[in-house]
C-alpha cells in the first residue's frame, strides 16, 4: 500500500454519518500513477496493457505494506474499466467513475473475487474456484481471482490449482499476493508473471508523508518525518499508520521529541553519546547515561537496538562513505558518524555488533530488562579496553626480550624464547659451525648426545655463553649426572640462580627439559678446582718456605702471582741461548 497524493477515495456523501478512515485506507492508491517506488513494475504493466499482452496470471511479492493487494486491485480495475462513456478498453489509467471501477473500489464486484488464503487453505476452497472458472463473467470483461497470502495454501490445494492456472479460460485472470515467495511452489511460479515490489526509498517515503500531512493540514517537523520513515523500514502502510498516530499525538503540530516518545525511542544524540562512552571503556559514565535514558522513558531493548543500528551504520559508512548521505539521518548525526567511522577500527565495531546481538537476546529473556542491559553495557565497556590482536603483536615486536637473570652472557642466546630463534641467532652471529649444527639437528633423542657432563660443558662453550661457562666450571661441584638430569653442590661463591639459568639454557639449546637441582653434600671438585689443583699445591709448598714467610711478614698484603720451577727456568735459558738464524732463501721470492 503506497500513495503519492491526496485521493478522495470513496464518495461518502450519501452515507448518513461520516466515518473516520485511517490514512492507510484514505490515501490508498487508485491508479498506477499513485504508486510510489515501483517504477519498474508500473512500466512493465503499462507496456503490456498498451500492447494487449496481459498475462493470464500475476504474482506480487514483497515485504508488508508495499502495495501488493492494492496493485492487484488496480490491475483488476484497469482490465475491466470501460471508461466514462462505456466504450473504453483495458487501460493503466482506470477512470474510477464507471460501474466496474466503482464496484471494484467498493469491493462488491461480482466478477472480482478476493480470497484470503490464510483462512481458506484447503482443496475444497480451490475446488470452488475450479468449478466457477468455466462460467463467463456476469458484467465485467474478465473474471478475476485475487488470492492474498497465497503461500498459506496447502500442498494439495496448490496441486489442484496447477492445471487450471496453466490453461485457464480466456475470460479468467489470476492475481496472487504473498510475502513469502519462497514458500510458493516453483510449479506455480512458472505459470505466473512475477513482480517484486521494492521497499520504498527514504526520499520517496518522506515526500509521500509530506503530501499526506499537507492533505490533512497537519504540521509535522522534518526530523519527525525522518524518524517515522526510519521506523517504517520501507513499508508505506507502516509509515502512514505511524503518521496517523503522530498527528493525533501532536494535536496539530508534531515535533521529533513527540514522535520519539510515541515510538518509545531514546534520543539519537544521547544514544551516540552512550556509544562513544562504551567505545572509550568508560563504564561508570555509560551506566549513568543508560540510567538517565531509562528514567526519561527509553526502553532498554530499544536503546540496545539503537546501539546495534549505530554500529551497523558506522561500519557501512567506514566502508562506503556515501552511505552517510541518508536523508533520514540528521546533519549532526551524520557528522558524528563520519568522525567515529574514521576513529574506530573495524575489528572493534564487529566485536561490538556480535556482543550486542547476544545482549538483545539476553534482555528479551531476562526477568528485568534494565539489569540485563546494564550487564551488557559493562561487558561492552570491558571488552572495549582490550587491545586488538594487531596491537598485541606490535607490542610484542617492539618490546625487547627480557635478559636472563644474573646478567647477560654471550650475545648468541641471551633472551631467547624458543629453540628456533636461538638456532637462527646462532647461525647469524657467527657461532662455531659445530655448535650451530648441533643445535639445529637436535631431535627428541637429543639427550642421548650428552652422555657425560663434559658434553654439556662443550655445548655451553659451543654457544659462546662465556659467563655461564665460567660459572659452571667454577661453581658446579657435580654430585650426579644423567642425560637430562644434573645434581650438583654449589661452590660458596657460585651465583644463587645458577641452577635455574643452567636449566633454561640447556632447554633452549636442546629443545628438551633439563632437571637441574642442588644438593647439600656429595659434590666432587669443580672443573676449575681440578684444573688448578696442581698450581695450588705448588703455591702451598712455596708459601711454607722460610724465605717467603719472611717476605709475607714484612709485606702482609703480598701475593704469590706465579711460580717457575727449575725445569721451566732451564728451558727458557736454552731457548735464549740458541744462535740467531738468518732468513732462508726463498726461490720464489722476487729480487
Amino acid at each position: 500500500m503506497i500513495n503519492e497524493h491526496t485521493n478522495p477515495g470513496i464518495d461518502m456523501s450519501d452515507a448518513p454519518t461520516t466515518e473516520y478512515r485511517v490514512l492507510a485506507r484514505k490515501y490508498r492508491p487508485e491508479t498506477f500513477a499513485d504508486l510510489v517506488g515501483q517504477e519498474a513494475m508500473v512500466r512493465t504493466l503499462k507496456n503490456a496493457f498498451e500492447a494487449d499482452r496481459i498475462a493470464q496470471a500475476f504474482v506480487m511479492t514483497g515485504i508488508r505494506g508495499t502495495g501488493k493487494t492494492t496493485t492487484a486491485r488496480i490491475i483488476a480495475k484497469g482490465i475491466n474499466c470501460i471508461g466514462p462513456d462505456g466504450n473504453g478498453g483495458p487501460t493503466t489509467e482506470p477512470c474510477g467513475v464507471c460501474e466496474n471501477c466503482t464496484a471494484i473500489m467498493e469491493g462488491r464486484h461480482v466478477d472480482v473475487m478476493e480470497m484470503d488464503a490464510a483462512s481458506r487453505t484447503g482443496v475444497g476452497d480451490i475446488r470452488e474456484i475450479i468449478e466457477s472458472v468455466h462460467y463467463r463473467a456476469a458484467s465485467a470483461r474478465y473474471k478475476i481471482y485475487i488470492i492474498d497470502e497465497v503461500h498459506m495454501l496447502s500442498t494439495s490445494a496448490f496441486n489442484a490449482l496447477l492445471k487450471t492456472l496453466e490453461e485457464p479460460p480466456a475470460h479468467v485472470k489470476f492475481i496472487f499476493a504473498t510475502t513469502e515467495i519462497r514458500k510458493v511452489p516453483v510449479t506455480v511460479l512458472s505459470r505466473c508473471q512475477r513482480f517484486d515490489l521494492r521497499r520504498i526509498e527514504p526520499e520517496d517515503m518522506i515526500g509521500m508523508l509530506k503530501r499526506i500531512a499537507g492533505g490533512e493540514n497537519a504540521e509535522i517537523a522534518e526530523d519527525a518525518l525522518a524518524l517515522i520513515t526510519r521506523a517504517a523500514e520501507g513499508s508505506a502502510r507502516d509509515a502512514t499508520s505511524l503518521l496517523d498516530q503522530a498527528i493525533s499525538h501532536g494535536a496539530g503540530e508534531t515535533t521529533v521529541e513527540q514522535v520519539r516518545a510515541m515510538l518509545g525511542l531514546a534520543d539519537r544524540g544521547r544514544v551516540l553519546d552512550l556509544y562513544q562512552m562504551i567505545m572509550r571503556g568508560d563504564a561508570a559514565a555509560a551506566l549513568t547515561e543508560l540510567g538517565a535514558q531509562y528514567a526519561a522513558g527509553a526502553d532498554p531493548m530499544a536503546v540496545l537496538r539503537d546501539l546495534a543500528e549505530i554500529t551497523h551504520w558506522i561500519s557501512v559508512v567506514k566502508i562506503t562513505p556515501d552511505a552517510a548521505d541518508d536523508p533520514t539521518v540528521s546533519p549532526d548525526e551524520r557528522a558524528r558518524g563520519l568522525e567515529m567511522a574514521n576513529d574506530l577500527p573495524m575489528r572493534a565495531m564487529t566485536r561490538m555488533w556480535q556482543m550486542l546481538l547476544k545482549a538483545l537476546d539476553e534482555v528479551a529473556s531476562a526477568p528485568n530488562s534494565m539489569m540485563a542491559a546494564e550487564m551488557a553495557i559493562i561487558r561492552l565497556t570491558h571488552v572495549a579496553e582490550l587491545p586488538s590482536p594487531e596491537e598485541l603483536i606490535r607490542k610484542l615486536q617492539d618490546t625487547p626480550p627480557p635478559p636472563p637473570s644474573g646478567g647477560g652472557g654471550g650475545g648468541m642466546s641471551a633472551g631467547a624464547t624458543s629453540v628456533a630463534n636461538a638456532q637462527s641467532r646462532m647461525a647469524t652471529s657467527g657461532g662455531s659451525a659445530g655448535g650451530a649444527a648441533t643445535a639445529q639437528q637436535l631431535d627428541a633423542d637429543a639427550l642421548q648426545r650428552f652422555p657425560t657432563f663434559d658434553h654439556v660443558v662443550e655445548l655451553i662453550h659451543a654457544n659462546r655463553d662465556v659467563k655461564l661457562l665460567v660459572e659452571v666450571e667454577g661453581g658446579v661441584r657435580l654430585a650426579n649426572y644423567q642425560p637430562g638430569r644434573i645434581e650438583f653442590e654449589p661452590h660458596p661463591k657460585a651465583p644463587a640462580d645458577l641452577a635455574q639459568r643452567l636449566g633454561q639454557k640447556l632447554q633452549l639449546w636442546t629443545g628438551n627439559r633439563w632437571a637441574v637441582t642442588l644438593v647439600n653434600e656429595g659434590g666432587k671438585k669443580s672443573i676449575a678446582e681440578k684444573r688448578d689443583a696442581a698450581d695450588i699445591a705448588i703455591k702451598a709448598e712455596a708459601a711454607s718456605h722460610p724465605l717467603l714467610q719472611a717476605v709475607f711478614e714484612a709485606f702482609p698484603s703480598a701475593k704469590i702471582i706465579d711460580i717457575k720451577t727449575p725445569a721451566e727456568i732451564a728451558q727458557e735459558a736454552m731457548v735464549e741461548a740458541l744462535p740467531e738464524v738468518e732468513d732462508e732463501w726463498d726461490p720464489f721470492e722476487e729480487d
